[in-house]
Order: structure tokens, then sequence, then C-alpha cells
């Protein structure tokens, strides 16, 4: 067991960052090897989409959205850093979830439940950890990272009680992806006005700075939220693509506060933009997709979103979260853009298969995998590395 002396333990994001990275890029390497057939396809409980969808929702997404919260919250609301004991405590739930889910095909129910208690507990923890900051004096202002965080617990309870009582449980996972849509937003609004404002100043701009809108992100919030639960308790009704439009709409109208000239080109402004305008693209897809039977399906639409928008936010948010709170400076290499396009042509990719195949699905995966082993490349040194700063813990340097 790694000491908790190590520099692995300092913060949150370090371990949990590590997860989703590598977590990442070893599903999809499966999955990649399951569908060419170079890899027996092992048995799951549910079935093996369910396992591809759950552990990347829950498995690698979760873990990127678990390093951020726990790191940010101390830093909004000016509490003491969670302890390395109890981090390493959430990790180990995390861990022995994969695993016993990674067994639940062979071993049976009693993996299951073990990944179940695991997971939910894990969630369970950081509620708990949160509830005391955010819902005292100025952190009530982010009480929306509470409750998208007690939604996901909820909806994973319900997961796992389909799972353990025979029935379909992808429905709860496309609920968990409405989630994911809607903790985009929320985060993305707190980061987006440092990195954008930041801009604006390097450039000397004197403009208006730039101000996440609450009214337009309470919008799409709202429409997102409708859409997913839509889908959840009227699947294949109509009103499903009229929803998916509107959501569209919204988030489209997000991209109005973005629009500040040429800084808008700039690195750390144009990734997060262009995790809007793939969301907004995608449940255009999906809107058009049930009135154009010649489209790609909702799900091939839905794709665009989860390997676009969550990959690239998760990318953002991890290359800068997971360097200024390591005492480095923002990371200026190319390599970063090129993650990025690489992710922009994975979601590409994976739209496609109606039309090109199973290559398609297999190009997405390679894509997808490039993107975070370039990742982990760059950021091991970071995550596992001491402070150049000499600072403690989570105190942001730079």
């Amino acid at each position: 067991m790694i000491s908790l002396q190590h520099p692995l333990w300092l913060c949150p994001f370090r371990v949990f960052f590590l997860a989703t990275a590598s977590s990442a890029l070893l599903l999809l390497a499966a999955w990649g090897l399951f569908l060419t057939g170079f890899l027996p396809l092992p048995p799951f409980a549910g079935g093996a989409v369910i396992w591809h969808a759950h552990e990347l929702f829950h498995g690698c997404i979760l873990a990127s959205v678990i390093g951020f919260i726990l790191t940010a919250v101390p830093e909004f609301t000016g509490v003491r850093p969670i302890a390395a004991r109890h981090v390493r405590r959430l990790f180990g739930l995390w861990l022995l979830a994969r695993t016993a889910f990674a067994l639940s095909g062979l071993i049976g129910s009693a993996a299951t439940v073990l990944a179940a208690l695991c997971d939910l507990g894990l969630l369970a923890g950081v509620l708990l950890w949160l509830a005391k900051p955010l819902w005292q004096g100025s952190g009530r202002r982010h009480l929306a990272f509470f409750h998208a965080l007690l939604a996901l617990f909820v909806v994973e309870c319900g997961f796992y009680a389909s799972l353990l009582g025979g029935s379909d449980a992808l429905p709860w996972l496309r609920l968990t992806g409405s989630l994911s849509m809607i903790l985009i937003i929320i985060a993305l609004s707190r980061i987006s006005m440092r990195l954008v404002n930041d801009v604006l100043v390097e450039r000397g701009d004197d403009s208006a700075p730039y101000v996440a809108r609450p009214p337009r992100r309470n919008l799409a919030i709202l429409t997102l939220g409708l859409h997913g639960a839509a889908g959840f308790w009227l699947p294949g009704n109509p009103l499903l693509g009229w929803l998916a439009l509107a959501a569209a709409a919204a988030v489209f109208n997000l991209l109005n506060d973005w629009h500040i000239g040429k800084a808008l080109w700039r690195r750390w402004v144009l990734l997060p933009y262009l995790v809007y305008w793939l969301m907004a693209l995608a449940y255009t897809l999906q809107g058009l997709s049930s009135f154009f039977p010649a489209l790609p399906g909702s799900s091939s639409a839905a794709h665009l979103a989860y390997i676009g928008s969550i990959g690239l936010s998760m990318l953002i948010v991890m290359s800068i979260a997971g360097r200024l709170h390591a005492g480095h400076d923002l990371d200026r290499r190319n390599w970063l853009p090129w993650s990025g396009a690489i992710l922009l042509l994975a979601a590409g990719a994976r739209y496609a298969p109606d039309w090109l195949g199973a290559a398609a699905l297999l190009l997405a995966s390679g894509l997808w995998c490039l993107a975070w082993f370039l990742y982990l490349r760059h950021a091991l040194p970071v995550l596992l590395g001491p402070r150049p700063d000499n600072r403690a813990g989570c105190d942001e340097g730079g």
C-alpha cells in the first residue's frame, strides 16, 4: 500500500484523475479487443453493454467528478481539504467496486452486491463530506454540486436495484448520461469565468468581464433534465425529439456568453467553448433522428456528447486543476490541443457506425485511447511527483 506521505495523496485530484485517465484508456482498449474478437467477451452482470456503459459513467467519469469536487469545494468555500486517509478510503471503494463489477458475471450476485455497496458507499462518503461546507455560508452558492451528486446516488440505487432484480438497467444509465451533461454545465460555469477573464486580462482587453449568466445556465440545466426524465419515463415517445431540440437550443443559447472576440481562439477559451458546441450538436442530432429515420439513431448522436463533450471537458478540467493545484503553471505544449482534436475525431467516428459499420466503432475506440495515452504521458509526472513550489496540499500554485 502506498504511504500516506506519498505525493499521490497530497490532494484528491491526484489519485482520482489518475484513475480517470487509466480507466478511460483500459476500458476502451478492452472494449475494442472484445469487438474485434481478439479477446473473448467475459460474462458481466446485465451483459457487456451494461458493463461498458456503467464503468464509463460510474467508474471513469465519476472519478473525474469526485477528484474535481473534492479539490474545488475547499477552494470555493475556504474549508480545510479532505484528509489524505479519507481520500485513500474513497479511492479504495472506487477500486473495489470496479473489480467486483468486472467479476460479477463469474462470481454472481455476491460480486454485484459488493460492487453496489462500494459504489453507493463512495457516493455517500463524498456527499457526507460535502454537506457541511456546501450548506453553510458562501458554500450555498455551489449547492448544485451536492444536488447533482445526490441525484447520481439515487440513480445508482435504481441501477443496482434493476440489475439485481433482473430488469433492464439501461434506462438508469441513460439518465446518468443526462446528469453528466448537467454536471458539465455546473462545473464549466465556475471554471470558464476564471479562464476566459484571465485570457482577456492577458490580451489587455478592457471590455466587460465574461460572466456565465445564471438564467441561461439554469434554462439549459432544466431542458437537459426534462429530456433525461422523459427518456426514462416515456421511452420512444415523440415528445423526446422536441425536448432534445429544446435542450440543444438552450445549450446554443449558453454560447452567446462566449462571443468575446479574438480571445475566443485561445486554447483555454476555445476548448470549453467546443464542449458546449458538441453538446448542442449532439442534442440537435438526437432530436432530428426522431423525425428523419435516415439519420443515425439517438444512441449514436448521444455518443457525440459522451465522447466529445464529456471527454473534452474531463481533459480540460484535469489539465487545468491537475496542474495548478499541484503547483505547476498551465501546460502550453501542443499535446493538449492535439488530444482535444483527437477526441473530436473520436466523437465523429462514433457517430458514423450506422453508415460505416464496425470499423467506425474501432476507430473511435482507438482515437479515444490515443487521447488518454497522451494525457497520461504528460500528466503522470505531475500527479505522482512532489510540488515544485514546496507548498502543501491543494494550494493553487502557478
